[in-house]
C-alpha cells in the first residue's frame, strides 16, 4: 500500500544528508514527491492540499538534532501529519468501539453491494467473539440478494457466533426487529446487522437503511468501503456520511493491488475514524486500526506492534515454549519441529502478511530477489513431503537415504530434488536454532534468508 510515497521519500532523505536544518529550499522537492505520491495514490485532492501545507508549515525551519539528518527529521514532520491525517482526533491512537449500550449492542454495517460488508460481519463477529468474549448474533436483513443470507450464515458459523434466519419475502424492518427480540430472550451482547448493498447510490437505499437506523438506533454505524475504489470512495463516503450519523468506517481489501489513497480520503471527508481494515480474505484478516503503525508502514518505518500481536495470537506459546526448552537442553531440532514451525507461520497470515509488517531495511534484506507467491507455494510443498514421511523419518532424518527418499518424492507427488532441497532447508535452520540464542531480529533474518523457500 502506497509502496510509492515509500521509494519517493527514501530518494528525497538521500538528497538532504549534510544540511543544518530543514528550509523552503530543500523540502520543496519533498513536497513535490509527496504531493505527486498521494495523487498517484487515489488521495483525494483536498486532501492532498491541506496535507502539504500542513507538512510545509511545520518543516520549515526546523531544527536538526545531532542525532538526527535533516531527511530523518522531515520524515519525522511527515510520519505526525500522516498520522493526524487518517487519525484525526485520536492522536494515533485506535479508536474502539463503543458497546457500552444496554444488551444487546446493535452494530449496522453500511455500504455498496462489493464492498465486503457481508465478510466484514463475520470477520467482526469472529474478533468480538474470540478478542472480546462476546455472544454474537449476525442477521442479514439483504433481502434482495438471497445468497447475501446464505452467504452470511456459513461465515457465522464458521467463527462460531450465532446467526438469525432471514427470508427473502421478509421486510428488512421485521426482520430486523425478530432478531433483536431474539437476542434479548437468549441474552446476546451484541447483534450485527448486514444491511443490502446496490451497485451504486439510489434513493431507495438510502431511504431504507434510513429507516433501519431510526427503528434499531445502533450503537455503532460503520461504513464498509472498497480500498480499490480510489477516488469513487469518496463520493460514496460522502453520501452515506450525509444520510446516516455513521460512527467509524471499515476498510476492506488492503492486501490487494489498491493504490491505498481511499485510507486517506475516507476519513477527511467523513470525519469519522477508520475502526477497522481487512488484510487478507481470511475470516481472521480484520485489524483493529492504529493510524500511527498505518503511517510507519507507509514510510516504511514498519509495524512491529502489530506483527509481535500476531505473533500472540497465532503462534502456540505452550509449543513455542517446549521447543526453546528442547533446545536449550540440547534437544535436536527434528523434521517434526520444522513443521510446527511451517505451521505456525502460516498462522500468523503467511510470508507476505510478515514482510509487509517489517521494516523496509529488512524486508530487503530478508527478502531480496524473492517472490513471496513462489515462497509460500514451496512452503505448502514442503508440509506434503513431510506428512509423505513416517514417524520414524520425521524423527531421525539421517534416516532418509536414497530409496527412502524415491518413496517419499511419490506420495507427496514432487520430484527427489525436491525431497533434497527441502532436507537442505531443513538443515539450515536446524543449524540456525543451535546458534540462535538470546533472539536478534538482524541475525534471524539473515539467517532466513537461507532458510525459508524461495529467499536466497
Amino acid at each position: 500500500m502506497l509502496d510509492n510515497l515509500t521509494q519517493r521519500m527514501a530518494r528525497v532523505v538521500k538528497t538532504l544528508r549534510g544540511e543544518a536544518r530543514l528550509t523552503e529550499a530543500n523540502t520543496q522537492e519533498m513536497l513535490r514527491e509527496v504531493r505527486l505520491a498521494l495523487l498517484e495514490a487515489d488521495v483525494a485532492l483536498p486532501v492532498v492540499r491541506e496535507f502539504v501545507a500542513k507538512v510545509k508549515e511545520k518543516a520549515l525551519g526546523e531544527e536538526v538534532l545531532s542525532s538526527l539528518s535533516p531527511g530523518q527529521a522531515l520524515v519525522g514532520v511527515v510520519q505526525k501529519e500522516l498520522t493526524a491525517v487518517i487519525g484525526g482526533d485520536y492522536e494515533g491512537k485506535a479508536a474502539e468501539l463503543n458497546l457500552a449500550v444496554a444488551p444487546p449492542a446493535v452494530i449496522l454495517m453500511a455500504g455498496l453491494q462489493g464492498a465486503g460488508k457481508t465478510t466484514t460481519t463475520g470477520k467482526l463477529a469472529k474478533l468480538l467473539h474470540e478478542k472480546s468474549k462476546k455472544k454474537v448474533l449476525t442477521v442479514s436483513v439483504d433481502v434482495y440478494r438471497p445468497a447475501a443470507i446464505r452467504q452470511l450464515q456459513t461465515v457465522t458459523e464458521q467463527v462460531g457466533a450465532n446467526f438469525f434466519p432471514s427470508e427473502p419475502d421478509q421486510k428488512p424492518a421485521d426482520i430486523a426487529c425478530a432478531a433483536i427480540n431474539w437476542a434479548k430472550r437468549h441474552y446476546h451482547d451484541v447483534v450485527i446487522v448486514d444491511t443490502a448493498g446496490r451497485l451504486g447510490i439510489d434513493e431507495a437505499m438510502m431511504k431504507e437503511i434510513s429507516e433501519l437506523h431510526a427503528l434499531l438506533r445502533p450503537a455503532e454505524t460503520l461504513f464498509v468501503v472498497d480500498a480499490m475504489l480510489g477516488q469513487d470512495a469518496v463520493n460514496t463516503a460522502k453520501a452515506f456520511n450525509d444520510t446516516l450519523p455513521l460512527t467509524g468506517v471499515v476498510l476492506t481489501k488492503l492486501d490487494s493491488d489498491s493504490r491505498g489513497g481511499a485510507a486517506l480520503s475516507v476519513r477527511h471527508v467523513t470525519g469519522k475514524p477508520i475502526k477497522f481494515v481487512g488484510v487478507a480474505e481470511k475470516l481472521d484478516g480484520l485489524e483493529v486500526f492504529h493510524p500511527d503503525r498505518m503511517a510507519n508502514r507507509i514510510l516504511g518505518m514498519g509495524d512491529i506492534l502489530t506483527l509481535v500481536e500476531e505473533a500472540q495470537r497465532g503462534v502456540d506459546q505452550q509449543a513455542a515454549q517446549k521447543l526453546a526448552e528442547k533446545v536449550k537442553k540440547g534437544g535436536d531440532f527434528d523434521l517434526n519441529d520444522f513443521k510446527a514451525q511451517l505451521a505456525q507461520m502460516k498462522n500468523m497470515g503467511g510470508l507476505s502478511s510478515l514482510m509487509d509488517k517489517l521494516p523496509a531495511q529488512f524486508q530487503q534484506a530478508a527478502a531480496q530477489g524473492a517472490d513471496m507467491n513462489t515462497a509460500e507455494k514451496q512452503m505448502r510443498r514442503m508440509e506434503g513431503i513431510i506428512n509423505s514421511m513416517t514417524l520414524a523419518e520425521r524423527a531421525k532424518p539421517e534416516l532418509i537415504k536414497a530409496a527412502r527418499k524415491r518413496r517419499i518424492a511419490a506420495g507427496a507427488g514432487v520430484h527427489v530434488q525436491e525431497v533434497n532441497r527441502m532436507l537442505n532447508q531443513y538443515e539450515q535452520m536446524r543449524g540456525m536454532m543451535k546458534k540462535l540464542k538470546g533472539g536478534n531480529l538482524q541475525k534471524m533474518m539473515r539467517g532466513m534468508k537461507g532458510m525459508l523457500p524461495g529467499m536466497r
